[in-house]
């Protein structure tokens, strides 16, 4: 007990001085909040390209590509083999009609807002059933496409990030010219990247055939998928690959995931070992400042100890207001923050916002404390083993 009075006593005595060190405690907290500044900021960009891409799947939806394919971009299916999915045991039905969408994909040229170049945007032709396999869409201004006609329902986060796609508007893709009649969110995910028209009339624009690049269902249950995939793998008209949505999406999410998070640890763990240089400046200043107190408190009976790890809670503590300022200002900064990026699994732009999570600034704090332990260990090491002759001698 009398240990514990002690450390609060000294740790205490020691915030009450900050003031008079309040250059080096500043150098200090700035540090430390950079570097989560720059820590929560880059894998922000992760989390909210991860959160984008996998919003758009569902564990009740499959998705059916030919065997072997990376992407829709590079399936093929036939007009047969979308019948075949249609007819498969496991797939929901609404009266005598398959609940599916089979759907070709393709990529266009549309000028971003920003930076005023041309970016790759998702074109997808979908079936009428579009909107019944995907649970988290929904029309939110103007009107369907009618179906045979050159119209185009657009996401909102592409509405919002490149020209041309207002409501209303005319927009030329190739040779022929399309009208927006609509726009659609679906929660953020990464539909609302794409523009989408009726699969019949996209396939004519681009002299596709008959053919498509994947079909989507909805399943009976989350259970069907097995029923289903074993349905198809065992008809020898068909060679597929059968997933869930969030599957898939989570498999093109991962590359872009995983270089981000390449680039973001080692920079920050570069940018926290200057941190802890500057904690370490910042606490060995304090100490040598506070010799003359650290040697009068020895004298007094308090133990080395005390010194040691009020030393340590200082530094922690600083560490942690920096933690928390960085945390802060890249919450209000970043959070919501709304970019494009080229999903390299697909060749086109995926528009998505920078997210923030709370458990990103929760590791952001591990962070700081980690450089607030490292920063005063060796200052309270000092502290501690100064000797009190030695200081008193300097009174």
């Amino acid at each position: 007990m009398r240990g514990l009075q002690q450390v609060l006593a000294v740790t205490s005595l020691n915030l009450r001085n900050l003031p008079q060190r309040i250059g080096s405690s500043v150098v200090a907290v700035v540090g430390v909040a950079a570097v989560v500044l720059v820590f929560a900021a880059v894998l922000s960009m992760a989390k909210g390209f991860e959160r984008t891409m996998i919003s758009a799947g569902s564990d009740d939806t499959a998705i059916i590509m030919r065997s072997g394919s990376t992407s829709e971009l590079n399936s093929g299916i036939s007009n047969e083999q979308v019948l075949i999915v249609a007819d498969a045991p496991g797939v929901l039905k609404d009266g005598d009609d398959s609940v599916i969408s089979a759907e070709l994909y393709v990529v266009v040229d549309v000028r971003k807002r920003t930076s005023n170049t041309d970016a790759n945007v998702p074109f997808r032709g979908i079936q009428r059933g579009a909107f019944d396999v995907r649970n988290n869409v929904s029309l939110i201004e103007g009107r369907m496409f009618e179906e045979g006609k050159n119209e185009i329902v657009v996401g909102r986060s592409a509405q919002q990030e490149f020209l041309g796609l207002e409501t209303g508007s005319t927009i030329r893709f190739g040779q022929s010219e399309w009208t927006i009649v609509g726009a659609f969110e679906a929660e953020g995910s990464v539909s609302e990247s794409e523009l989408w028209t009726d699969v019949r009339v996209l396939q004519g624009a681009y002299r596709r055939g008959n053919s498509f690049q994947s079909v989507r269902v909805r399943l009976q249950s989350e259970n069907s998928l097995e029923t289903l995939a074993a349905a198809l793998e065992n008809d020898p008209r068909f060679d597929p690959d059968v997933m869930t949505e969030k599957e898939y999406y989570s498999g093109q999410a991962e590359p872009m995931t995983r270089f981000i998070k390449t680039i973001g640890y080692p920079l920050t763990i570069l940018m926290a070992i200057g941190a802890v240089f500057g904690a370490l400046n910042s606490m060995y200043s304090s100490v040598s400042v506070r010799g003359k107190e650290i040697a009068t408190l020895r004298a007094l009976g308090f133990g080395p100890m005390s010194v040691l790890i009020s030393t340590m809670v200082e530094s922690t503590l600083l560490a942690f207001v920096g933690g928390a300022l960085g945390g802060a200002v890249a919450f209000l900064v970043f959070n919501g923050f709304q970019v494009s990026t080229l999903n390299g699994a697909s060749f086109s732009q995926v528009v998505f916002d920078f997210a923030v999570t709370a458990d990103l600034l929760v590791d952001g704090l591990y962070v700081a404390l980690i450089i607030g332990a490292f920063g005063g260990l060796f200052p309270a090491i000092r502290a501690a083993r100064l000797p009190v002759a030695q200081a008193l001698r300097e009174l």
